[in-house]
């Protein structure tokens, strides 16, 4: 079957890609920003009428998949969420960085209905009121920090189970995949992943050799268009390199037939202890 997405990519979620939330150093993850403006330019020409997002710090429901049900989502970042993830104090006030999006609650319904149908376990999640503007779920950066760059169009965000198999996360792709073909509508997707989180020792996971030594793996395997090889990585390997994208690409990989991946691989980089790749997926060849 051909792809239903009008266009799809790998993007990271570093909250300094953002040249609002890292004033101190813009330059820090300038190569990035800059895949990810062509990566937003290329997905605003695709038209889309929704995206879907998958992000690994999403509502997490232990052992299921996780698709959003509210009817809007919002959150904010800022300088103190970055330095909340370091440690380091900053004064008052910092740089603040504000989302919302509707949800497409129609192709939302449509993903758990197909995920359910083949015996994937999956969980509609919504907050507070059945609709409305009370029904609202925070937005993470794992999601706000790739729709930055992206068109403002309705959202479907998916957090995936670390505790469901490979396979599953494949198989869950597939199902993402029809419920787009069966809603008939345009659809972006996203696949939100940073790679190996520890690269330095300063870091908050510390150091490990793994990390250097899975990043290149995955570069290769984005590159030469093989992300369902990423399953035949060892959990030793992966728990050492503490990676947080091998399953969401696998969920695009189901999501989106080899043959229908053409891949243009736009840069890599590791500027503080996390690994940041860009990738797009194209409808067809270019050039």
């Amino acid at each position: 079957m051909a792809d239903p997405f009008v266009f799809a990519c790998i993007a990271p979620h570093g909250l300094p890609v953002i040249e609002a939330l890292s004033p101190r150093d813009p330059e820090l993850m300038a190569t990035t920003r800059s895949s990810m403006q062509k990566l937003g330019i290329w997905m605003k020409e695709a038209r889309p009428e929704t995206i879907v997002v998958l992000t690994p710090h999403g509502l997490r429901i232990d052992g299921a998949f996780t698709v959003i049900d509210a009817s809007h989502m919002s959150g904010e970042m800022s300088e103190h969420t970055l330095a909340g993830m370091s440690g380091e104090a900053l004064p008052l006030p910092g740089n603040v960085v504000g989302m919302h999006r509707l949800v497409d609650r129609q192709l939302a319904r449509q993903v758990v209905e197909s995920a359910a149908g083949r015996g994937i376990p999956v969980a509609a999640a919504n907050f507070a009121t059945s609709e409305g503007p009370f029904s609202n779920l925070p937005l993470d950066w794992g999601a706000m920090i790739p729709l930055y760059f992206m068109p403002d169009t309705p959202v479907v965000v998916v957090t995936p189970s670390r505790r469901l198999s490979d396979t599953d996360h494949l198989r869950f792709g597939a199902a993402l995949a029809d419920a787009v073909r069966q809603s008939g509508k345009r659809v972006g997707l996203i696949a939100s992943c940073d790679w190996s989180h520890a690269h330095h020792p300063t870091g908050p996971y510390g150091f490990h050799e793994d990390a250097a030594w899975l990043d290149e793996q995955v570069v290769q395997l984005l590159k030469t268009n093989e992300i369902e090889a990423m399953q035949q990585f060892s959990p030793e390997r992966v728990a050492n390199a503490k990676p947080d994208g091998i399953w969401q690409a696998l969920i695009l990989a189901g999501a989106i037939a080899k043959e229908h991946r053409h891949v243009e691989f736009l840069s890599y980089e590791v500027p503080t202890y996390f690994g940041l790749m860009c990738v797009a997926y194209h409808g067809s060849p270019r050039g």
